[in-house]
């Protein structure tokens, strides 16, 4: 069953894809102004603490999160050469309280900057072997997405105060990921929606927690009604060694990933299946991750429920780069806590994941996510544990999002004994409440 656009929606600001609305100030003979304004706040608990950062001790954490963009974006038609189009924001983000569950955050950040700044050219119908709109430049500060974020998913990594050796402060906002656009890129895009399609990517990140990593990316993909294929390959172009020492991210200068990745129906109407498969080499060796994913969807049953299961592997040294939330809570942020705080961040693990969400109305979505995290080499730390989540996701009216989430984990070690959980092996209790709103 297709999501309404309301129920998409609701998904892509929740889980902080990046996306938002906009407010039409302006249209006339082909020229569009419009403001922009995407506001997301959060207050968070945890019973138990984590030993990333070095600010927490055993015990709870308590927090709030927030930020505002707002800004504006244009385009311009152009007389049978295509469309101008471009955005400039600024985002202002903040954290209070004891900042995060693993420290990242220290709860005293504050950080007002740009977040978009790009310009863009669509051909529209210049190239009709091409499709509408079939070739795509654009350049600039922007968030860019390969595929369904497996790899690549913007610069979605805010941390704050936090002492780490080095200066990794972003702005906080930690969990809401309040800033996803890399500091500089150029693409270009080469076919419509439908059939085959292609994208070229240079992208530089001014995240010090990513190494300010630069890559070159190629993509090739066949789009139709029921299935997609995807073939990409990223390679590492250069780091700032000065944090990609700190953080082990030195192999990323000349590092090769490809992946080839799918997801299809197979002509039946209910279903879905999905799959992965990136293979990486690195100085040191041959990394690889894959997964593997069906969903069904009872359509004929009251509340529509999909049923999903997934599992995942991540190789003992995998470098996930830039994944983030594209479909939903769990995509690719795998486990509320796990994903955001105890580890094992898609990297040395393999999960098990079932999921079952439902949807009463056409506005509001029930869910329940389980995880089964297992480390696979053991002498690099212990960051097996099991999860459990419950969300709502209510999207009160065409501005107004409510998203409330409890969260069960239990870890197999503490970081007493090769884990990361302070202080305790008990099951933590997590709750976060999530509100947004744009225009």
């Amino acid at each position: 069953m297709t999501p309404s656009p309301r129920t998409r929606l609701a998904l892509t600001l929740a889980l902080l894809a990046g996306s938002s609305q906009a407010h039409e100030l302006y249209n006339q003979n082909g020229s569009v102004l419009n403001a922009d304004l995407e506001a997301l706040f959060g207050v968070f608990h945890s019973d138990e603490s984590y030993a990333i950062g070095s600010s927490r001790q055993p015990g709870s954490s308590a927090w709030r999160e927030g930020y505002v963009k707002y800004g504006l974006s244009a385009s311009q038609t152009l007389a049978d050469t295509g469309s101008l189009y471009g955005a400039f924001n600024l985002l202002s983000s903040a954290t209070w309280g004891d900042g995060d569950a693993a420290g990242l955050t220290l709860g005293s950040e504050r950080r007002t900057a740009v977040e978009d700044a790009y310009l863009g050219w669509r051909s529209a119908s210049l190239f009709p072997a091409l499709g509408e709109n079939g070739v795509d430049i654009s350049g600039g500060r922007q968030m860019l997405t390969l595929g369904e974020g497996f790899l690549i998913q913007g610069d979605p990594v805010n941390l704050g105060k936090v002492d780490l050796g080095a200066n990794f402060n972003r702005g906080g906002a930690y969990y809401l990921a309040a800033r996803k656009a890399f500091d500089r890129t150029a693409v270009l895009r080469l076919g419509g929606a439908d059939g085959l399609r292609g994208d070229l990517m240079w992208l530089k990140s001014d995240n010090h927690y990513q190494a300010d990593t630069e890559l070159a990316i190629a993509n090739l993909e066949h789009v139709s009604e029921t299935t997609t294929v995807g073939l990409s390959w990223i390679h590492g172009l250069d780091v700032d060694q000065r944090y990609a020492s700190i953080l082990g991210l030195t192999e990323r200068d000349g590092m090769d990933t490809v992946s080839l990745r799918g997801r299809s129906s197979l002509g039946i109407k209910d279903l879905q299946v999905a799959g992965e498969y990136v293979t990486q080499d690195k100085d040191s060796g041959r990394e690889n991750a894959w997964y593997l994913e069906s969903a069904w969807t009872f359509s004929d049953v009251l509340w529509s429920p999909t049923a999903t299961y997934r599992y995942s592997r991540f190789s003992e040294t995998f470098d996930p780069l830039f994944y983030g939330a594209s479909r939903g809570y769990g995509t690719w942020f795998q486990g509320e806590v796990a994903a955001n705080y105890a580890g094992p961040f898609n990297s040395n693990s393999q999960v098990h994941h079932v999921g079952l969400k439902a949807t009463p109305r056409e506005n509001l979505t029930l869910g329940a996510l389980y995880f089964d995290f297992a480390t696979l080499d053991k002498d690099r730390g212990n960051l097996g544990g099991r999860e459990l989540d419950l969300y709502v996701e209510w999207m009160v009216n065409d501005h107004l999002l409510i998203s409330p989430l409890i969260g069960f984990y239990k870890p197999e070690r503490s970081a007493e004994d090769g884990g990361l959980q302070l202080g305790s092996l008990d099951t933590n209790t997590y709750l976060q409440l999530l509100v947004g709103t744009f225009f």
